[in-house]
């Protein structure tokens, strides 16, 4: 992953709702949710719901899937695992012992 791609991550994340909504997504993986479900568990109105999800989509965390008249949204947990191995590349880089 690189900077910028790890900065929109990050930024996406340093919301409370947004935060809330992917790791509710994480947890239903690889499954996802529909806005309506997600809305309702989180106790957010749909247009602010909307807002939340195209700012995770465009930093790439959330994947938005057609199903018929509806939409599912995923986590996109590759680009998690991106930011976690980002983040954590140079924790031992200096000695061995920290990264246990």
């Amino acid at each position: 992953m690189k900077t910028k791609a790890a900065l929109d991550a990050l930024s996406a994340l340093a919301q409370p709702h947004r935060l809330a909504v992917h790791r509710w997504l994480v947890e239903r993986a690889p499954d996802g949710a529909f806005a309506g479900e997600i809305a309702e568990h989180l106790g957010v109105p749909a247009t602010t719901l909307s807002f939340h999800l195209k700012t995770l989509q465009a930093a790439g965390l959330v994947r938005a899937e057609p199903e018929g008249r509806h939409i599912r949204y995923r986590a996109a947990l590759d680009t998690v695992r991106g930011l976690v191995a980002y983040l954590t590349e140079n924790c031992c880089a200096r000695t061995g012992d920290r990264c246990n």
